[in-house]
């Protein structure tokens, strides 16, 4: 049976995305010759998975010259929040009150954070 297909990013994808949030437009092999060397990354794999982001939505590219310059057209930010938005769905019943709770029971939160936490907090009121 065919793996259903994701709209968030899979590892390999946010590998790529960070390439490219970082380095701007790249050339396939741009990339290849930023992601670190062990493992090493396979053209082609590479290129594979630059198709299916640019199939999600998340690069596009331009042709320059003879090569295909892609592009992020989401930022870091819209992919976190879009990530944030399905877990808040899919597993916290849409509260983030139960997401923020969970978070601040899973691990402990230190004095300056809580201090961060609670300046949003009281300017969000």
């Amino acid at each position: 049976m065919a793996r259903k297909k994701s709209p968030n990013l899979t590892d390999a994808e946010l590998r790529l995305m960070d390439v490219l949030w970082t380095k701007g437009p790249s050339t396939v092999s741009d990339v290849v010759a930023s992601l670190p060397a062990e493992p090493p990354a396979a053209y082609s794999t590479v290129l594979t998975t630059l198709r299916i982001l640019e199939k999600k939505g998340y690069i596009q590219h331009v042709k320059q010259g003879r090569a295909f310059l892609y592009q992020p057209v989401v930022g870091r930010t819209e992919a976190r929040r879009n990530v944030l938005r399905y877990v808040l769905d899919r597993f916290f019943g849409n509260s983030p009150e139960a997401l923020v709770l969970n978070l601040m029971e899973d691990r402990e939160i230190g004095e300056a954070e809580l201090r961060r936490l609670k300046k949003i907090i009281d300017a969000s009121r």
